[in-house]
C-alpha cells in the first residue's frame, strides 16, 4: 500500500509549483495502489544460481540498451517479469522477508543498497556483504558498480553458498556518467533542503526535460552493464539472471520516481535476462577496503539514503 501520509506531504510541498498536477499524482498513487490486480512472478523460486538485481531499471530501457548496445552476454530480446514491488524497501521486505530460513540460509547477498541496514535480517543469510558501508563515494552521492562487482566475484569464488544475489545501485539516479555535465541528482546531507530533492522534482516542475533525464538514466545503465561484462566473465554458474527490483515512472499517470505500493507497469515490469557466466579468471577483484569502516552508524545510513533522493 502506498505511503499515504508521505505522499500527502509531497502534495503540500509541490502544490505551490504544480497546482492541480500535485493532486493528480496523489490521486494516481491511491488509485494504482488500491486497485492493484497484478500477480507478481516468483523471484527466489525461479531457476537461477546467480541473480543480479539492477536498482530501478525499467524493462523498456533495458530492452533498448540490450538491442542497441554492445553487450554480447545479453539476449537481444530479453524477457520481462512482474516484480512484487515498486520500491526497494518493498522488494527487500517481500522477497527476503517472506522467505523461509532454508531459502535464505544458502544465499549470499552482496549489496550496494543502504536499505540492507534496516530491511533484512543478515543472520538469516549464508553471507551478507554490505559493500555500500565501505565503498560509498560521497562526491558522487552513490556507490559505483566496480566495488560491488569486486565483492561479488570474491564472495562467489570463496563461498560455499548455494546461490548469490548481487544488488547494484545503478541505473538508479544519480547518473554517474551524467554528473559531469548536469546538476547532481543526489543530495549531500549538508545541502538537504537547499536544492532539488532529486531528478523527479526537476521533471515535475519542468526544470529538466524528460529526454535529458532519460539519456542520463540510459548512460547509468550502460555503466553498470559494462561492469556486468566483467562479472559474468569471472563467475562460474550454470544460470545467471539479470533483473531489477522495480522500475521508474517518468510522468506516466502523473507519477514520478518509484513510490512503494503502486501497480503501474513502468514500475512493476522488470527485465529478466538469462545469462551463462563462466569464470575465465580474467580479473582479480580488489577488496582491500572491505575491512575498513564496516560499522557505520545509523546517521551515515540515513545520509546515504538521502544522497539517493530518499527522505528518511
Amino acid at each position: 500500500m502506498v505511503d499515504v501520509s508521505g505522499q500527502a506531504a509531497n502534495v503540500a510541498r509541490n502544490l505551490r509549483y504544480r497546482g492541480l498536477g500535485a493532486f493528480s499524482e496523489f490521486a494516481s498513487l491511491l488509485r494504482y495502489s488500491v486497485q492493484s490486480t497484478t500477480t507478481p512472478d516468483p523471484v527466489l523460486d525461479a531457476d537461477w544460481d546467480v541473480l543480479v538485481v539492477l536498482d530501478a531499471c525499467r524493462a523498456d530501457l533495458f530492452a533498448e540498451v540490450a538491442r542497441d548496445g554492445d553487450y554480447d552476454f545479453l539476449p537481444v530480446d530479453p524477457a520481462t517479469r512482474t516484480s512484487p514491488a515498486s520500491s526497494s524497501v518493498e522488494w527487500l521486505e517481500t522477497v527476503f522477508g517472506g522467505a523461509d530460513d532454508d531459502e535464505l540460509g544458502g544465499l549470499a547477498y552482496v549489496t550496494g543498497n543502504p536499505y540492507s541496514a534496516s530491511k533484512i535480517d543478515a543472520d538469516r543469510f549464508h553471507t551478507v556483504s554490505e559493500v555500500w558501508r565501505y565503498a560509498w563515494d560521497d562526491d558522487l552521492g552513490t556507490i559505483p558498480p566496480r566495488p560491488v562487482t569486486d565483492a561479488a566475484i570474491e564472495t562467489w569464488r570463496a563461498s560455499d553458498a548455494d546461490r548469490l544475489v548481487v544488488h547494484y545501485m545503478q541505473p538508479h539516479f544519480p547518473s554517474i556518467p551524467a554528473s559531469a555535465d548536469a546538476a547532481d541528482d543526489g543530495i549531500e546531507l549538508d545541502r538537504f533542503g537547499e536544492t532539488s530533492l532529486s531528478v523527479w522534482d526537476d521533471l515535475r516542475f519542468g526544470r529538466r526535460s524528460e529526454a535529458d533525464a532519460w539519456r542520463a538514466y540510459r548512460s547509468n545503465l550502460e555503466l553498470v552493464l559494462d561492469d556486468l561484462a566483467v562479472l559474468f566473465s569471472n563467475l562460474e554458474a550454470d544460470t545467471a539472471v539479470v533483473t531489477a527490483d522495480h522500475g521508474n515512472a517518468f510522468g506516466e499517470h502523473d507519477v514520478y520516481g518509484h513510490p512503494g505500493g503502486v501497480d503501474l507497469s513502468c514500475l512493476r515490469e522488470v527485465p529478466w535476462a538469462v545469462v551463462s557466466p563462466t569464470d575465465d579468471h580474467t580479473y582479480e577483484p580488489d577488496t582491500g577496503d572491505a575491512e575498513a569502516d564496516d560499522t557505520d552508524g545509523e546517521n551515515v545510513v540515513e545520509e546515504r539514503l538521502e544522497d539517493l533522493g530518499y527522505r528518511t
